[in-house]
């Protein structure tokens, strides 16, 4: 009962891991303000799919306006 789905787990865990370690390194690097960065940080690593997907769709900016 308990444990069957371990292995799937593991791997939803490690790839919500990687995601969040990611979007976090790019966070950190921007030119935003810290409150921002400390907000986007938050976001991504308390809610990791939607946080994740969110920051993807509407935090980084590309660097030619």
């Amino acid at each position: 009962m308990f444990g069957q789905h371990w292995p799937s787990q593991g791997l939803w865990f490690l790839i919500s891991l990687v995601l969040a370690l990611w979007a976090v390194f790019h966070i950190a690097q921007s030119d935003r303000s810290p409150l921002s960065k400390a907000l986007w940080c938050v976001l991504v690593l308390f809610v990791p799919f939607l946080g994740f997907v969110l920051w993807l769709l509407l935090g980084p900016r590309s660097k030619t306006r």
